[in-house]
Order: structure tokens, then C-alpha cells, then sequence
């Protein structure tokens, strides 16, 4: 099936989110739409998909308009999508998802679980997913709840199929899984569209690329087209793609953690007995697929873990059991992984959130008497420092770019004298010029003699930063490697493989 986008226009309010894009999608292609976080593309993809109404434009499937006006309609048009965050029932079977919303009965509306199981098996053994129809969600691996969404929409005939940043949670060895799985849909005449932002993917798997920056189209490229280009055609100048870092110059250790727990609310074991440590001027990367542990052990080390035992000592001093404030105090910088609930305050101004850590006293306070002079001064310096894009010291901070407010974050965190840099997701929803310049602050502050801890779930930025890297799966910590260790035993490691 054939899918064609003319002039479509999205907006919300005074923003534009879509603005005239026109995309074809052929027969039998992977057609891969690239582009940072916010560019536009899962806006588009909804539109689609039927969960927003377009503005402006229309939606031609084999050269006939349509309206969708909902997902129903989408599906029975032949228009299936595997949303990033998977649609799944965690406590129903593979087969109860497949058939939710499309319940098949018989008799006296008795439901026909047999024909779902079948369905499951025909499409699981088609395309070798090796997926038991019987088995709970809960219980399956993140990479077969994907296969799961996958039977889903093919199981409702899917000619067009939309991946929206399918591999976000996925280990190296079960995107490769997922690659051949779109391959062999492609071959069989499904349509693809592929979002992305990931360059080594989309160069791999792509038969046709269109590039979105800011709501527009700017281009299209062949997959044989290098990082380099699309990272230029993303970003809409050259972009230095490579972390350019010496070998580290290590003095000695700084953090020690031992025997650190931590558990939920529930009692439920989050982070299971770790132990590790960082020197001076190293850089400890945290690798892992997302939910594995390492937001937890993040939060325990800078004192927001609400029960955790064992001991995390920065100098010599033990900091579990003190107060954010205390750690904080002692010198720990922290770059949450989400900027927008832990990392700022979006209605105060850029300058405001500058202090953010450091409201208490000197220099911007003095006899509980805000110093305003100093504030801006301070802001305005760092705004440059940092090239964040802004109005001014006085804009507010949400109204700033994804990548801008992260610069912020940054900015406010590695303008103390630091003892311990801990950074979360530090590239996350960041265009590839922002990532390229908090790569290069994050090896200065190495080079300095700080001790660095980056907990990314972005293999290729673990192992451009790291000069260790440590493997967390459910919870413990597989193994402590080099930083130059290969993608594929990551791989292995991140789904359980002992070092």
C-alpha cells in the first residue's frame, strides 16, 4: 500500500508542530523520517495514525483520501503503529492483547481466545518471533512485548506499519532482532515509516530518509548519505560527530559505594547489594537497558532514594542518610534525567534557575536579601559560556528549547567546585549540536580532576564518554569493563550475560 502525506499542518495553539509536510511512502519500503526530539515526526506519525486531526493537508492511502477520526479508523484503513511506550496489559496474555479492542466471540458472546491464540502462532511462526500466546506480558522480555505490539498490528492486517522510536528500550542484540523483523515485513510488501534519531540505525536499515527540523521538512537523503551529513541536515550546520578525548589521568579513588540496596515503597528490591568505586578524573559510565536500576542507584547517591542501605562515601564521608541539601553542599553537581521534573523550575527565569543550588547564601543572597546585580551578571556569563540561546538572563526557562534548557541545567551544575559530577541521561530530547557540546563539558570536567558518573541508556554516548563501564541488569551489576569494550558483549551484558 502506497502512503501519501500532502500539506499537512498540525498546530497547538500559537505553535506549529507540523508545517506543510509532504511525505510519499512506497509499497515495500522502509522509509526511515529522521529528526531530533521535537522536530516533529511522532506528531506527524499521530496524525496518521488517526489520534490528532490535521489542521491543513491530507492523507492518501493508494491515491484515495481518508479521514481517521480515531485509531479505529486507521486500523481498518490498513494503518498499524508500535508506539514507543508499548499499549500492552501487563497483567492480560499475548493473546488476550492481540484480540483487545477486536474481540472475536462466539456462541452466546462467549470470547474466542482459541482463534487469538492461532492468530498468535500463525504470525509468531511467519516471521519467527517465537512468541507463546498463553504467556503474561509482565513475564516477557522487553524485546518480545515489541514482537508483541508487532503481532498485534499485523494481526489486524497492517499495510502500513509506523515504528515510533522503536529501539529506545531495546539491548543491541534485540535492535538487530528488530532490523531483520522490519526487513522481512519490507519484503513481504509492508510499508515502513521508521522514527528515528538514531544516525547508525536509520543508515542500516533505511531505503529512503526524509529529515524534519522544526516542524518542516529540510530534505531527503539516501542511506549510503554519512553521519555526518544527516547530522547536518538535522541540526542545519556541521556537527562534530566524534567525543574527542586524551586518555584519562587518574589520581585516586574519590566515591566508594558498597553493599548499596534500595527498595520501593512496596519492599520490592530496586538496586541489589552494588558496590563500585570512581577516581579522580575518570569517567564511569552506567549502562543498561531503562528500568534496570539506575535511576535508583542515581537517586540514592545524591540523597532522594527513600530506603537505602549500605554505604556511598565522596572523600571519605559517608553521604547515605544526609540531606540533598548536605550532599550538595559537599560538592556533588547532579544532572537529573528528566530536566523538566527534577532539573528546573520552567516558570522562573533562566537566571533564577541558575541558583537554583546555591539560594541559601553567597553570593546571590546576603542577609536573606536577594542580589540581583550578581545574579544577572553571573547568569549572562554562563549564558555565553555555554551558548544557550536565550532572550536573556530573564527568560523564562520553559519557554527555551529542549536542548537550551538542558544547557541550563549544565550550566548551573558545573559552575561550582565540584567534588563528584553525576549526569543522567545527560543528552536526552538534545539535538546533535547540543550533544556534541555536553560531551565536550563532561570530558573537561574529567580532564579537571572531577571524579564523572553519565547513566545513559545510549549506547553509543556510553561508550564515547566512558573510560569504565558499568552493567546494571535487574538491579545488580553484571560486570565492570573497559571503556572500549565492544558493542556486542554490552549487548549481552545489558540482557544478563555475566562479564
Amino acid at each position: 500500500m502506497k502512503l501519501e502525506l500532502r500539506g499537512i499542518t498540525k498546530r497547538f495553539g500559537a505553535f506549529t508542530a507540523n508545517d506543510h509536510i509532504d511525505l510519499v511512502v512506497n509499497e515495500g519500503e522502509i522509509h526511515s523520517l529522521l529528526g531530533e526530539n521535537g522536530a516533529g515526526k511522532s506528531t506527524l506519525m499521530n496524525v496518521l495514525y488517526g489520534l490528532y486531526r490535521a489542521d491543513e493537508g491530507e492523507i492518501l492511502l493508494d491515491g484515495e483520501v481518508q479521514h481517521f477520526d480515531g485509531p479505529g479508523d486507521a486500523m481498518a484503513a490498513g494503518v498499524g503503529m508500535v508506539h514507543q511506550h508499548f499499549m500492552l496489559i501487563p497483567v492480560f496474555t499475548v493473546a488476550e492483547n492481540v484480540m483487545l479492542g477486536h474481540e472475536n466471540t462466539k456462541g452466546a458472546g462467549i470470547l474466542d481466545l482459541a482463534a487469538a491464540r492461532q492468530r498468535v502462532r500463525e504470525i509468531s511462526d511467519r516471521f519467527g518471533f517465537h512468541v507463546d500466546p498463553d504467556a503474561l506480558v509482565e513475564n516477557l522480555p522487553v524485546g518480545v512485548q515489541q514482537r508483541v505490539e508487532i503481532i498485534k498490528a499485523l494481526s489486524r492486517d497492517a499495510k502500513i506499519l509506523v515504528f515510533d522510536e522503536p529501539t529506545a528500550v531495546l539491548t543491541p542484540q534485540e535492535t538487530d532482532e528488530l532490523m531483520a523483523t522490519m526487513r522481512q515485513l519490507r519484503d513481504e510488501g509492508t510499508s515502513i515509516v521508521f522514527i528515528t534519531h538514531k544516525l547508525r540505525e536509520v543508515r542500516e536499515v533505511a531505503d529512503r530518509i526524509t529529515v524534519i527540523r522544526l516542524g518542516k521538512v529540510v530534505g531527503e537523503a539516501a542511506p549510503t548519505a554519512s553521519n555526518a551529513e544527516l547530522a547536518s541536515l538535522m541540526v542545519g550546520r556541521p556537527v562534530e560527530l566524534t567525543v574527542q578525548k586524551d586518555a584519562p589521568k587518574l589520581g585516586d579513588v574519590a566515591l566508594q559505594v558498597e553493599g548499596l540496596t534500595v527498595t520501593d515503597a512496596s519492599g520490592i528490591v530496586l538496586v541489589d547489594d552494588v558496590s563500585f568505586d570512581v577516581k579522580r578524573g575518570e569517567v564511569l559510565a552506567i549502562a543498561g537497558v531503562q528500568g534496570n536500576g539506575q535511576t535508583e542507584l542515581t537517586e540514592a547517591i545524591v540523597g532522594l532514594a527513600d530506603s537505602a542501605r549500605g554505604s556511598v562515601k565522596l572523600g571519605g564521608k559517608e553521604l547515605l542518610g544526609r540531606s540533598v541539601r548536605d550532599i550538595l553542599d559537599e560538592g556533588v553537581g547532579f544532572v537529573p534525567e528528566d530536566r523538566s521534573v527534577d532539573g528546573l523550575v520552567k516558570e522562573f527565569t533562566v537566571a533564577e534557575n541558575m541558583m537554583l543550588d546555591r539560594s541559601h547564601g553567597e553570593p546571590f543572597v546576603k542577609s536573606a536579601t536577594l542580589q540581583l546585580g550578581t545574579l544577572t551578571e553571573f547568569a549572562t556569563e554562563k549564558i555565553q559560556e555555554f551558548d544557550i540561546r536565550t532572550q536573556g538572563p530573564t527568560q523564562p526557562a520553559g519557554s527555551l528549547s529542549g536542548g537550551n534548557q538542558q544547557k541550563v541545567v549544565i550550566a548551573r551544575e558545573l559552575s561550582r567546585d565540584l567534588e563528584l559530577f553525576v549526569a543522567a541521561q545527560p543528552t536526552r530530547g538534545v539535538d546533535v549540536g547540543s550533544i556534541e557540546f555536553i560531551h565536550q563539558r563532561i570530558v573537561e570536567t574529567r580532564d579537571s580532576g572531577v571524579p564523572v558518573i553519565v547513566i545513559s541508556t545510549e549506547l553509543d554516548e556510553v561508550t564515547a564518554l566512558a573510560d569504565r563501564i558499568m552493567v546494571m541488569y535487574r538491579g545488580k551489576v553484571v560486570g565492570i569493563v573497559p571503556g572500549d569494550t565492544p558493542r556486542d558483549r554490552l549487548g549481552l551484558m545489558m540482557a544478563g550475560a555475566q562479564a
